[in-house]
């Protein structure tokens, strides 16, 4: 349940369309309900906006399709599933509508929210190889209903096919930037722009770029003001982030 429908509840209830039984028993479940090897938190869409988002990394297809079917059950009209294996998007798809993308490994039952944000998200990644974070965070912005353009294998390599980008760049509410080995694209986008940048670090590189550990302390210690940083690879974290600050206030 979302804030929106617990408003409606209560109106209802108002009106006398709804008795305060009838009510209370929509919501006796709340605020989470113990499945036994999760405890599913329905009332996640009235505290932050959003409903609650399985990991499903180490989880069972039954495990996974368990917890979407209570929520489906609970009236949630969109569900994400990060770190989904082919395995468990087969099961879960051959019960519930599922949008599933193989190279992001994100699934999202009941299609995607309404585009509702009046800016863009922009998501820059440096090269190819950074695609599937960059994509994972895109894919999440766009189903919580913002509105993503991509530009991937932009990287500081060849830093004019950055710059030929400067417009669409310009028009950006927030700016991902997804990249590993050294990770300068961050820096590179926030001395461009006058938004916000979230910077993703991804564990893409050779030996020396520690599995993202270089790229992540890049991003920390860069230069360029207003630029954040996520955990390596945490393409949900940045996607989740861009869309909050997507849905703040007017467009410039």
């Amino acid at each position: 349940m979302n804030k929106q429908e617990l408003l409606e509840l209560l109106q209802k209830v108002e009106s006398g369309d709804l008795s305060p039984q009838a009510a209370a028993g929509k919501l006796k479940m709340q605020p989470f309900e113990d499945l036994g090897y999760a405890k599913i938190d329905h009332h996640r869409g009235i505290r932050q906006g959003a409903a609650e988002v399985i990991f499903g990394l180490k989880k069972t297809p039954e495990q996974i399709l368990g917890i979407v079917d209570s929520m489906v059950a609970h009236g949630e009209k969109t569900i994400l599933i990060t770190k989904m294996a082919q395995q468990a998007a087969d099961m879960v798809g051959s019960r519930h509508k599922l949008e599933y993308n193989e190279m992001a490994q994100l699934g999202v039952v009941g299609g995607g929210d309404a585009n509702n944000a009046a800016g863009n998200i922009v998501v820059v990644s440096g090269g190819t190889s950074d695609m599937p974070v960059a994509e994972e965070a895109a894919l999440t912005a766009e189903a919580l209903g913002s509105r993503v353009s991509r530009i991937y294998d932009a990287g500081v390599a060849g830093l004019h096919r950055l710059l030929s980008y400067a417009e669409t760049l310009a028009q950006a509410r927030v700016v991902i930037a997804v990249a590993g080995m050294e990770g300068a694209l961050a820096s590179v986008v926030g001395g461009l722009v006058d938004c916000p940048i979230i910077a993703v670090p991804t564990s893409v590189g050779y030996g020396a770029s520690f599995g993202g550990v270089a790229a992540l302390l890049s991003m920390l210690n860069s230069c360029s003001s207003g630029v954040s940083v996520v955990n390596i690879d945490n393409g949900f974290g940045a996607g989740f982030l861009a869309n909050r600050i997507n849905h703040m206030g007017d467009a410039k």
